[in-house]
């Protein structure tokens, strides 16, 4: 039989920077989390599995009152409290495993029997002993946000996590919950998938603007109307000339930042620092290049094919590094526009 050879694509993708923790969102609706010790750190956790869904199971022979106290009220899931010390065979079928000691010799010993049972396990304050770790959490359910410094610097996280409460409005929880109820309308609405896309532009862009506001039934309609009405301008794909600026991210304006995170494919000059790159969603094709004709055709052919393309140059953008890119879209009949052009 003969070899088949995988052929990748002529593209290429930076390379994403090394990550000390691997974000994940764990789905515990309904699944049994074990929960050993019973101080108010464990009845912490206890309460954030609970809220999470997951019915939560306690051992401790010393559970306090805060402990006794969630289990008749859990925010979520129903949570047990077993009034002895935890046991191997508890372990069996869990989903995570969460102790809560003083000792090394208790928590070493906690760590082994679930990793031998196959169950992630966490021990709180003790990083040697865990699979993985708690966050800082920003609460907007369904949004929801984790921080994480490895536990170098937890106080450091709860800074990082306040700033983002600012910013992040409690309305948002609604808007996003509104999303989840409305999807399968969406999918089902007979729009193109260029026009569902449109559809969550053009959502997101209502619920920015208008947190506050209790999203209702008539919104996804006029949504889907908004969306069917632009036709087939969503199914042409469109250029847009982004400078990169004198290579810090920071100083990227909020609209190339937009523009970035909203692109199909991204051609990018080899001299742009690698930090602007991560603004882009992480679907969309990065692809270095050198300019000239070559490029410009490759910018035409992906906005032809209905893609929605990114020019992005280093340094500043004016007219005479973005002119010729700008003719060859206007030649091609292909929507183009710049963002921050100078000159």
């Amino acid at each position: 039989m003969n070899a088949i050879t995988c052929r990748l694509p002529p593209t290429r993708t930076p390379r994403m920077a090394r990550l000390a923790r691997l974000p994940v969102f764990f789905a515990l609706a309904d699944k049994r989390v074990v929960v050993a010790g019973g101080s108010a750190a464990a009845a912490w956790k206890a309460e954030l599995l609970s809220a999470a869904g997951a019915q939560v199971d306690v051992y401790s022979a010393a559970a306090g009152e805060e402990l006794a106290a969630l289990q008749r009220h859990p925010p979520g899931g129903e949570i047990r409290v077993v009034c002895r010390d935890w046991a191997a065979p508890d372990l069996a079928g869990a989903t995570l495993a969460i102790g809560a000691f003083d000792d090394d010799v208790s928590a070493a010993d906690f760590a082994t029997v679930a990793r031998r049972a196959g169950v992630p396990v966490n021990v709180i304050d003790k990083p040697a002993h865990c699979d993985f770790s708690f966050g800082s959490i920003v609460n907007r359910s369904p949004l929801v946000v984790g921080i994480s410094t490895d536990g170098a610097a937890p106080v450091f996280a709860q800074a990082i996590r306040a700033r983002i409460e600012a910013l992040l409005p409690q309305g948002f929880s609604r808007w996003v919950a509104a999303a989840v109820q409305w999807r399968p309308a969406v999918k089902s609405s007979g729009l193109s998938f260029a026009g569902r896309r449109k559809f969550w532009q053009l959502f997101t862009a209502r619920a920015v603007a208008d947190p506050h506001r209790e999203p209702s039934t008539a919104d996804v309609g006029a949504l889907v109307a908004e969306a069917r009405s632009l036709g087939d301008v969503v199914e042409h794909g469109s250029v847009t000339l982004v400078g990169a600026g004198p290579g810090d991210p920071e100083l990227l304006t909020l609209r190339a930042v937009r523009s970035l995170q909203s692109a199909d494919d991204i051609l990018y000059d080899e001299h742009v620092f690698p930090g602007v790159l991560d603004f882009a969603r992480r679907e969309a094709r990065k692809t270095p290049v050198k300019g000239g004709g070559d490029t410009n055709a490759m910018m035409i052919g992906l906005a032809r094919a209905g893609r929605r393309v990114i020019r992005l140059k280093a340094g500043t953008l004016t007219p005479a590094n973005a002119s010729s890119d700008i003719v060859a879209c206007r030649a091609a009949g292909i929507a183009v526009e710049s963002v921050g052009l100078n000159g």
